[in-house]
């Protein structure tokens, strides 16, 4: 793998310079003041203090891939994302669903054969372009909700809140590259900053459940 390769797959991006994306850069502080307030409601939490660090990460990550534009960087971009995600269904699956903490990882190592199926079949989808890597996520959510809602209605309340602005967010992300003669920065600023608020917000959304507490 050429992991110096440059990646150009954004519409505000026109030519190789470190700060040839400002927007699509700048919006990745939605993540770190995410994360940052998060933490201050996660004291004596520590897995919530978790995801709130690697959702910090995760505002560095991308910060990177928008500026220096290169394979390495996008690894630092997603690897994050997905760990995030893992880290997000374990603790659901151990602390809100009850399994016990090897059935809880076993259950959140379905994830990738889940990922597996979904994918192809998001990328059918006309239009959806690199956003099919993304879209089984607010499904799966929408499952977790469905499946909460007698268990844990307020999580699964939270759930559905948190699909809404994740699908919200996608639509963006897509909007990107055929708006991009109309809007020549893009709209891909706008799935940061609403995939900072929705991350912050499934992170309140467990912690809520972990103190027994409904979110806010």
């Amino acid at each position: 793998m050429d992991w110096m390769r440059y990646i150009d797959g954004y519409c505000e991006r026109m030519g190789p310079e470190y700060w040839a994306e400002p927007v699509n850069a700048l919006t990745n502080l939605a993540f770190i003041v995410s994360a940052l307030w998060m933490w201050r409601r996660s004291r004596g939490v520590a897995p919530a203090r978790l995801l709130c660090a690697l959702l910090f990460i995760i505002g560095l990550g991308s910060f990177l891939f928008h500026t220096h534009a290169q394979v390495w960087a996008a690894m630092a971009d997603t690897v994050p994302i997905l760990l995030f995600i893992l880290l997000y269904i374990f603790v659901i699956n151990k602390d809100v669903v009850g399994l016990s903490g090897w059935r809880a990882a076993a259950a959140t190592a379905l994830f990738f054969p889940y990922a597996a199926i979904m994918v192809p079949l998001f990328q059918r989808l006309p239009h959806l372009g690199g956003s099919a890597g993304y879209a089984p996520v607010p499904l799966l959510i929408l499952i977790y909700g469905l499946f909460l809602r007698r268990h844990a209605p307020e999580v699964a309340r939270g759930f559905f809140i948190g699909a809404g602005i994740l699908i919200v967010s996608l639509m963006f992300r897509t909007l990107d590259a055929p708006l991009c003669d109309a809007l020549p920065r893009g709209t891909h600023f706008a799935w940061h900053i609403l995939n900072a608020l929705m991350l912050g917000w499934m992170i309140a959304v467990y912690l809520r459940a972990r103190l027994g507490k409904t979110p806010s």
